[in-house]
This record gives structure tokens, C-alpha cells and sequence, in this order.
């Protein structure tokens, strides 16, 4: 047992290894095909920058002061050279660094997104499982429908719906921001502070992918239940509770966990939409602004996070297979 054991460990280290080599360029990748996009987005930073009906000269200065004169190619390289130096470079709007504004916002964005995913996993197993063990029951039909109901409706429509009815009629929770404003709190006051601004836009973000994870956990439960380990488990006398969720659900969870590996980048994109609506102050919003003013730095740093971010996502996924089922080896 012992040398079973020890084969194992070699092995998940190799593959992580493996990973991150992997990795590397496939960021750099990312970072060319990003460059090569922005570019021809329409639009001349230039221009916006120096306003309208501003002489063509001044237009001249911005873009030899940005450095937008020179070839692409001559672009492209110094952008990566600085990239490897761990330099995004300076925001063409406010002239702060890029990393310094990212740095800034990131917190708040993996809160979101962190707390939507959790919503949504959560709800979706629980809800899976109850589906699964009530099949095309009352019950059954009733979650199958809410969620395809929630599963069909916007994200932004969801969150303008959540504004109207939680914060402008019932007044149970704000309607933007990440904190209120005319009042300081501290300590716990703070955190539940935040935490009321968070419900709505982790709502918002999070419903929209509950039927999702609620088709995957019932469809993988159901095909679990049928197997013998079960009918063993129920012959040994086992709870409910240990031969659903003990037994049957982590069997059944695997494909759960390839889909919240891939749909990470989607939940970042949907985040640029939800925080614009709920005022906020995350990476979707600074997104939004970007783009608005065709701040090509600030984008490129922003797409450059979000690369390396599902690209961590997905090793994070695949060291999970090891644990959730010690049977799956890397090699």
C-alpha cells in the first residue's frame, strides 16, 4: 500500500510541472493575438484623447507620446519585452500604471465571481440531487423549470429586475456600489456592509449559470444511482444522506468540476456587464471604461490577467480530479 502511495505523488508533481511549462506560452499567445485584436478595433486613442475638433498637430504629439507612430511589429515587441519585465506599461487616460489599476480592482472581481460561482454550484448540486432522487416528481418539474427560467434570462435583465424589486421597492438591499458611502463602518459593520452590496450582482451573475450545474448533477446522479455500489450501499443500511451525497455524488461530481473549469472565463465576461449595472468597483467595470476610451494598455493588462486567470483555473480543475478520484493518474 505504501509503494501505491508513493507512485502517486510523483506523479501529480510531474504533471503540475508539466503544466506550467505548458503554460508559459501559451500566455505569450494570448498576449499577441490580444495585442494583434485591439489593434483593429476602430477607434484611434489619439483622437479620443485629444478631443474633438482638436488640430491635427496635437494629434500628432499624442500618438508620437504614446508611441502609436511606430510599426506594429516595433509595438509588439516592446510590449512583450516589458510584459516579461512585469511591466503592463501606463493608462493612456490617467497615465497610472496598468498594474497598479488592475491591483486595485481585482479583489473586488474575484469576490463577485467567487461568491456568484458559489451560488451556483451550491444550489445547483443541492437541487441536482434532490432532482435526481425525485425524478420527474412535482418537485422534480418545479426546480427543472425555475432553473431554465433562470438559465434563459439575461444576466443584465436579471440584475435591473433585482434592482427594482430588492433595492427600489422592497428596500432590502442596496442598488450599487460595493459600500455606502455616507457612512464609515468597521470592523464586522464593514463586512455585512459589503456583503448586503454583494447579494444582488452575485445573484445576478450566479443564476444565470444555475441550470447549468442543476441538468449536470441530476443527469451524472441519475446514471450513478443505477450502478451496483449504490445497491450495495443501500444493502449495508446506509443513510440516505451517506449514500446520495457520500457515495453517489462524488462519482457524479467530476463532470461538474470540467465545466466550472471551462466556463470561468465566461462568468469574467459576464462580470464586465453585471458590475456596470450595480456600480461595481471591479475589473468589469475598469473593462468597460477601457474600451469606452479605447485605452489600449489598460485592456491588453486587463486580457492578460483573465488569460493567466483561466489558464490557473483549469490546472486547479484537473489537480481536483486527483483528489476527488485517487483512481485518475497523470503521466
Amino acid at each position: 500500500m505504501s509503494s501505491t502511495g508513493y507512485r502517486k505523488v510523483p506523479s501529480i508533481r510531474k504533471y503540475i510541472v508539466r503544466r506550467i511549462f505548458h503554460a508559459v506560452p501559451l500566455i505569450f499567445i494570448v498576449i499577441i493575438l490580444n495585442f494583434f485584436i485591439i489593434q483593429l478595433a476602430p477607434g484611434d486613442p489619439a483622437e479620443i484623447l485629444a478631443g474633438e475638433n482638436a488640430p491635427g498637430y496635437v494629434v500628432e504629439q499624442i500618438r508620437e507620446r504614446l508611441q502609436l507612430d511606430r510599426p506594429l511589429h516595433i509595438q509588439l515587441f516592446f510590449y512583450i519585452w516589458n510584459i516579461i519585465h512585469l511591466d503592463f506599461g501606463y493608462s493612456y487616460s490617467t497615465s497610472t500604471p496598468v498594474i497598479s489599476l488592475i491591483s486595485s480592482r481585482i479583489l473586488a472581481t474575484l469576490l463577485l465571481v467567487l461568491s456568484s460561482t458559489f451560488i451556483a454550484v451550491i444550489l445547483g448540486i443541492i437541487t441536482g440531487v434532490i432532482s435526481s432522487k425525485n425524478v420527474y416528481s412535482f418537485t422534480d418539474n418545479i426546480i427543472t423549470t425555475f432553473s431554465l427560467i433562470s438559465y434563459s434570462m439575461p444576466n443584465f435583465w436579471l440584475g435591473m429586475i433585482l434592482i427594482l424589486i430588492l433595492g427600489l421597492y422592497l428596500r432590502l438591499l442596496p442598488i450599487a456600489g460595493m459600500t455606502t458611502l455616507r457612512v464609515t463602518y468597521t470592523g464586522l459593520a464593514y463586512v455585512f456592509d459589503i456583503i448586503k452590496h454583494l447579494i444582488s450582482p452575485a445573484l445576478a451573475l450566479g443564476l444565470s449559470t444555475l441550470a447549468i450545474y442543476h441538468r449536470l448533477t441530476r443527469a451524472s446522479m441519475l446514471e450513478e444511482l443505477r450502478k451496483d455500489y449504490i445497491i450495495t450501499a443501500w444493502a449495508k443500511g446506509l443513510t440516505e444522506f451517506q449514500v446520495l451525497y457520500r457515495h453517489a455524488l462524488r462519482n457524479a461530481i467530476l463532470p461538474l468540476v470540467t465545466v466550472l473549469g471551462m466556463r470561468m472565463g465566461f462568468i469574467l465576461s459576464g462580470s464586465i456587464i453585471v458590475e456596470t449595472i450595480f456600480g461595481w468597483p471591479g475589473m468589469g467595470r475598469l473593462t468597460f471604461f477601457a474600451i469606452g476610451a479605447r485605452d489600449y494598455p489598460l485592456l491588453m493588462g486587463i486580457f492578460t490577467i483573465v488569460s493567466i486567470t483561466v489558464i490557473i483555473t483549469n490546472l486547479i480543475t484537473d489537480i481536483c480530479y486527483y483528489y476527488i478520484n485517487p483512481r485518475i493518474r497523470f503521466t
